[in-house]
């Protein structure tokens, strides 16, 4: 499929759609995680110019440090530990898709593939891996608003 703005392959709009939904629902989340850590932060040690350039990895570190500290004096451990987690997943699975490349499967339908970071075993992005991950933000961001709450 090509379009008025490419000459290139395209995979199907829904696919794009779907990519394009799934890149912006992380980058909300990362946004919300990011609100929430600096209301977390008692010390006023962070700064969102400096949280907003931070890689995912670098974000955990953080998360640790203010969002399951503050939910263990709300007695709320679980909630910053689910939140820890599901942050954690959704960023491997971000990098899997932000590091994808465009292949022609066999039935001739472009789509992207990744592969596993330590044993390169390789796999496509399909649109249930990208629903999934579109769910497991939503899961993100009422953990967040929960946390929000405390």
């Amino acid at each position: 499929m090509q379009q008025n703005h490419t000459n290139q392959s395209l995979s199907s709009k829904e696919y794009r759609e779907l990519l394009g939904t799934a890149i912006y629902v992380f980058n909300s989340n990362n946004g919300f995680l990011i609100e929430n850590i600096l209301r977390a932060d008692e010390n006023n040690k962070y700064d969102w110019y400096e949280l907003i350039d931070k890689m995912g990895g670098d974000l955990k570190k953080i998360v640790t440090k203010t969002i399951i500290n503050e939910s263990e004096k709300q007695n709320k451990k679980k909630l910053g530990k689910d939140i820890e987690e599901i942050f954690s997943s959704l960023v491997e699975t971000r990098n899997r898709i932000i590091h994808s490349f465009a292949i022609t499967d066999p039935s001739g339908v472009q789509i992207l593939r990744t592969k596993e970071k330590k044993t390169h075993t390789q796999f496509t992005i399909t649109t249930e891996l990208l629903m999934k991950f579109i769910k497991d933000n939503e899961k993100l961001a009422s953990k967040l608003h929960e946390f929000r709450g405390c």
